[in-house]
C-alpha cells in the first residue's frame, strides 16, 4: 500500500508532467480550478488548485474532502502511484470505476484530452 508521502510525491510528479506538456494537453491543464484528491485506502485528502498547468497542493487532511472542489478525484494510493508511473491507464481505470473523477461538464470536456 502506498504511503501518504508516496502519494504526495506522485501528485508532485503529475504536476511536473502537466507543466512540461504541450499542445492539447497543455491547453486542457491550463485551468484555474479547486482540486481535491481523496486517497480512499489511506482515508486522506489532498486539496489545492490546478492553476496554469500545475497542481498546487495546499492542504492534506484525514477523511474525505471537507469542501466540494471544482475537480474531484478519488482512488487508492497504489492506483495514483501506478498512473503517474505509467503503469495504469487513467481512462481504463476511470471507465472501470477504480478512479472517480467528478467535475462540471465544461471541465470534463477540457480534461478529456488528459484522459
Amino acid at each position: 500500500m502506498a504511503t501518504t508521502q508516496e502519494c504526495r510525491s506522485a501528485l508532485d510528479r503529475l504536476s511536473d508532467n502537466l507543466a512540461k506538456a504541450d499542445g492539447d494537453v497543455k491547453g486542457a491543464a491550463a485551468l484555474d480550478r479547486s482540486l481535491s484528491c481523496h486517497i480512499k485506502d489511506l482515508d486522506i485528502t489532498f486539496s489545492g488548485r490546478l492553476d496554469d498547468g500545475r497542481i498546487n497542493v495546499m492542504d492534506t487532511f484525514q477523511g474525505p474532502p471537507r469542501e466540494k472542489a471544482q475537480i474531484r478525484l478519488a482512488m487508492t494510493g497504489d492506483d495514483l502511484v501506478a498512473m503517474v508511473n505509467g503503469q495504469l491507464n487513467f481512462a481504463k481505470a476511470w471507465a472501470s470505476g477504480r478512479v472517480r473523477l467528478e467535475a462540471g461538464f465544461r471541465d470534463l470536456l477540457r480534461l478529456r484530452t488528459l484522459l
